[in-house]
């Protein structure tokens, strides 16, 4: 791994024109500005950032935080601050909303902070419509990225600040991946580890691979590097992150399959615990069914997003498999790993959608029998081959099917609740309660959560806690001494 020292930078030379040394450059050019402004203002300057959107998102602003922590930023919950940014989702409608009405609020807090830089980043500005109604109606925006150019934060704020202009900088697509680069990670315990960027299933419906750009893995020395990195800095639980993990190390010069690279994390020493999202029903094999089945480390949950139960649907969708396949699959990997946790992504009201193919979609909920799922109405997003299909669902009868779905979920997973009641077990220990401070919070293997006295000192330990009481979604239990 680089390092970099930002005090050896000879910023009276020009940046290099390789990466990451350049940006180091910047982040270092930066500092000096922000470094002067603090001292002028009597107080460090500070940021915000305001995450949207997926575990992918969450990870990038992690990203962000780490290259504004070594420009000299202080982190503060507060948007009156001196920068901050808005890192954006596109996949529902409602999302874009929720970023203008944002938008509305901090634009009146710049007009008392006429110092405060904006920046807006992520899905959302890799849509054209977007960024046009942010350049015509929000003009106090300083900054605009997009999914495939984070690393280039530093460079772009030193533009602003050269220039005192809007700066908008979007790329199409890349196959670049920067390593070395700064990171603030929330949590020294568990950490998100990016294994591949970007997708290429074109799903009907799903706008991601028009804003995160077509698939690229990252070499597994690397993934492997910056895990033995987060081992050595206490970290107990990894999730490995892609928007289809199943296809990871298929466009590497040594295509390496997403089993043999999970092989090679369980070797690592300090992890113990591998969790990964998201899986494509498509792509997950026999050998990844296998390496689950005889795995010492990774969880015992697995999201597998249906969408639809429909093979009718699932065709229109561009999904690549059939509600039939589908079941073969998890009966494969409930054979291999009889005690797994499942859960899923499903959408109702998709173009088309019939009331038959409502019931198949209610008929494999109950033949899975989902530990839970997560449900969303149909969100038209323009540049879709969805968005331009005929029969269109009423909005009346999507929410009803809705509401009928939400009701036949609950009471599946009701059903699968409390399995474990009554045994001990090996609880991630998170965080303190936030329903109650008296109590820890954490994490079984299956991903439920566990409430139970204890000291803080346990937060980021493994430790065994018996299971007195299923709560439903969550289990009250006593810490085993």
């Amino acid at each position: 791994m680089l390092e970099f020292d930002l005090n050896n930078i000879d910023l009276t030379k020009e940046p290099d024109i390789q990466e990451p040394q350049r940006q180091w450059y910047y982040i270092a050019k930066c500092r000096e500005v922000i470094k002067a402004r603090s001292e002028a203002y009597g107080r460090p300057l500070t940021y915000c950032i305001t995450t949207f959107g997926c575990q992918m998102n969450s990870r990038d602003s992690e990203k962000i935080a780490g290259i504004l922590k070594q420009i000299g930023y202080v982190e503060i919950e507060s948007e009156d601050a001196d920068f901050v940014i808005y890192n954006t989702c596109t996949v529902r409608e409602n999302a874009n909303n929720r970023v203008y009405g944002r938008l509305g609020y901090v634009g009146k807090l710049k007009q008392k902070h006429p110092g405060m830089l904006i920046a807006l980043c992520g899905c959302m500005m890799q849509e054209a419509s977007a960024v046009e109604k942010i350049k015509s109606s929000y003009r106090f925006v300083d900054i605009i990225f997009g999914t495939h150019n984070i690393f280039k934060l530093a460079e772009l704020l030193q533009i602003r600040l050269d220039s005192k202009r809007m700066v908008i900088d979007l790329w199409q697509n890349t196959d670049m991946i920067v390593e070395n680069l700064p990171n603030d990670r929330k949590y020294q315990f568990k950490a998100g580890v990016n294994i591949m960027f970007g997708c290429n299933n074109f799903c009907s419906y799903c706008i991601v691979p028009y804003v995160r750009g077509r698939e690229r893995s990252r070499n597994p020395e690397d993934i492997l590097d910056e895990i033995e990195g987060l081992a050595k800095d206490g970290a107990v639980e990894i999730m490995l992150l892609g928007q289809n993990v199943n296809s990871y190390g298929k466009n590497l010069e040594a295509p390496m399959t997403f089993a043999k690279l999970l092989q090679e994390i369980e070797k690592i020493e300090g992890i113990e615990r591998i969790r990964f999202m998201t899986s494509h029903p498509k792509d997950l094999s026999d050998e990844l069914i296998d390496v689950m089945k005889h795995s010492k480390k990774i969880c015992k949950h697995l999201h597998l997003p249906i969408q639809s139960g429909s093979s009718r649907l699932l065709k229109i969708m561009n999904r690549k498999y059939t509600k039939e396949s589908y079941l073969e699959l998890v009966d494969k990997i409930r054979a291999a790993v009889p005690d797994i946790s499942l859960t899923t992504d499903i959408i109702v009201g998709f173009p088309g959608e019939t009331e038959e193919d409502f019931c198949d979609t209610l008929d494999v909920i109950r033949k899975v029998g989902y530990d839970s799922a997560f449900t969303f109405l149909y969100s038209k997003r323009t540049g879709t081959p969805a968005a331009a299909m005929e029969g269109q669902v009423e909005e009346s009868v999507a929410n009803q099917r809705f509401d009928r779905l939400l009701k036949e979920v609950q009471k599946i997973s009701a059903k699968s609740a409390g399995k474990d009641e009554h045994t001990v077990q090996k609880v991630l220990v998170e965080d303190i309660s936030e329903q109650d401070s008296e109590l820890l919070t954490g994490r079984l293997s299956n991903n439920i959560l566990v409430h139970f006295k204890g000291s803080k000192s346990l937060i980021g330990t493994i430790v065994d806690v018996y299971l007195d009481e299923s709560k439903g979604f969550y289990y009250m239990g006593s810490l085993v001494k």
